[in-house]
């Protein structure tokens, strides 16, 4: 019998042990090969993905959590939304994410009927968790680029034009847009 139920894999990967773990962070260089760099580009809809990379350190966090903190870069290309010339992009972004695994404590947001949840938006998010003992960092190193791609790439110097003219001709065919109004108080 086939298990009908197919969990879609992540445009890109990078799986660590939990059980390795410990408090004392260590280093690790995640970086996306070609097969990954081209699935990016299709999920955050850019022309190409040159680069992806991201320097973590990661340590245990609490009792059972794990903290992920480091820099990601990314080199990508765009369109710009004014002439669709292609634009290079490069992305910086500094991160932190904690991971807590499914049904700990520390996962759970309590609220009562009564409870108030505030969230700081400058502030730590809120935990991430993960099943089993891997937990795949690739996903979220994603998440912080795809944030911080311009939605609106725009080629240094081009503009929009501030309106579209219309000639004399043109101006004269077009309806008033009162010309409806005009019969109406006599119509009722």
């Amino acid at each position: 019998m086939q298990n009908d139920i197919h969990e879609e894999k992540p445009a890109f990967s990078y799986c660590v042990k939990v059980g390795h773990v410990s408090t004392n962070a260590f280093t690790v260089k995640a970086e996306a090969d070609n097969r990954e760099l081209a699935e990016l580009a299709k999920v955050w809809k850019v022309v190409s993905v040159e680069a992806l990379s991201a320097d973590l350190q990661i340590n245990r966090w609490k009792r059972d959590g794990i903290r992920v903190k480091g820099k990601v870069i990314a080199r990508l290309t765009q369109e710009c939304v004014v002439t669709l010339d292609p634009i290079e992009t490069r992305i910086e972004e500094e991160f932190e994410q904690i991971f807590v695994p499914e049904g700990s404590k520390l996962a759970r947001v309590v609220t009562g009927s009564a409870a108030e949840m505030v969230l700081d938006p400058d502030g730590p998010d809120l935990p991430e968790t993960f099943a089993g003992d891997t937990l795949d960092v690739g996903p979220i190193i994603s998440e912080f680029v795809a944030l911080a791609i311009d939605p609106y790439p725009r080629k240094a110097g081009a503009e929009f034009a501030d309106h579209i003219e219309m000639d004399d001709e043109q101006a004269a065919k077009r309806p008033s847009p009162f010309a409806a109004l005009k019969d109406w108080k006599s119509g009722q």
